[in-house]
């Protein structure tokens, strides 16, 4: 098992058990941190929009153009910005520091 540490937008972090194979939004979902994914991971939505730490950045394969053209759609988007059901987590991730966006497009109503 493999760690990934969520940082909400008011700066708290949960150090999350994350299973490689798994996506970051799927990961988030089952721990229960509000990340929405209103695509269920279909690269049809922006709603599971991360920033992943900088240091992290470089260590995961490059957006596809179907993902950086979803990112567009994204509010607060960062140099880092990646979307949670792109970034499938293996062990060379473990560790791995993602922070929720200040300010997200919620389609649920939430955030």
């Amino acid at each position: 098992m493999t760690e990934v540490i969520f940082i909400e937008q008011d700066g708290t972090r949960h150090k999350v058990d994350a299973k490689p194979g798994l996506t970051l939004l799927d990961i988030a979902q089952k721990a229960k941190i509000d990340l929405e994914g209103a695509c269920e991971g279909s690269l049809a939505c922006s709603t599971c929009h991360l920033v992943i730490g900088r240091d992290w950045y470089d260590a995961l394969p490059p957006p596809s153009e179907e993902e950086e053209d979803m990112l567009d759609l994204a509010s607060g988007l960062t140099r880092t910005s990646r979307l949670g059901c792109q970034i499938i987590m293996d062990k060379k991730l473990d560790g791995m520091e993602v922070a929720l966006p200040r300010s997200v497009r919620n389609m649920a109503g939430g955030r």
